[in-house]
């Protein structure tokens, strides 16, 4: 669905292709819907969704859905404090989780990331993330083509959050982090969700 436009979904809403793969159109449309593109604030919510997009790095974004609330049991909440604080011990007890992806490289990266945002202050993680939304009104994307896999923004982003000690934080990353946090708007024209977004134009 590379370049295609909105779809008409079997509410007659028009969304996004994704919000409506078959696989499991439920999951994906609620997310659609409900959260891809709206705003988030907040040192810990935003912890929560660079983690799990790093998680998501090679994987469906499914995959990550499905275990979401795995994730949020396995990490104490996303709390940028708690998780600061996990030791090795918490470490190993992640890599034998089965509610989560077990992957070595990415748990050890959440609890390095959750340490680099524990430096920077409470309320500052929230101001960073924010500093790198694109200025100005962007015209919405026609369809799945237009939308951008990474940007000036995002490598800037992708930048600063490394030199502070942040890992699994690639340009691409970056930009997926900043779509389903509101940074920008990349429902497409004519979606449903694209005029309930409160952030981005």
């Amino acid at each position: 669905m590379s370049g295609s436009g909105t779809v008409v979904g079997p509410d007659g809403l028009r969304r996004c292709p994704w919000g409506l793969e078959t696989e499991s159109m439920a999951d994906y449309r609620t997310y659609h819907d409900t959260e891809w593109g709206r705003p988030v604030h907040g040192d810990d919510a935003l912890f929560e969704r660079i983690c799990l997009e790093a998680f998501q790095s090679g994987l469906s974004w499914l995959t990550i859905l499905r275990r979401r609330e795995g994730f949020r049991a396995a990490f104490a909440g996303f709390s940028v404090e708690k998780v600061a604080a996990f030791t090795e011990e918490d470490e190993a007890r992640l890599l034998a989780d089965p509610g989560i992806i077990r992957n070595r490289a990415k748990i050890a990266a959440a609890v390095a990331n959750a340490r680099a945002a524990a430096q920077l202050g409470e309320g500052e993680l929230d101001a960073l993330v924010w500093s790198y939304a694109p200025p100005g009104r962007r015209a919405a994307p026609r369809t799945s083509a237009d939308v951008p896999a990474l940007t000036p923004e995002s490598t800037a982003l992708a930048k600063d959050l490394k030199k502070r000690g942040f890992r699994f934080v690639g340009p691409t990353t970056a930009y997926a982090l900043m779509q389903a946090c509101g940074l920008v708007n990349d429902h497409l024209a004519g979606c449903a969700a694209r005029g309930t977004q409160l952030g981005a134009p």
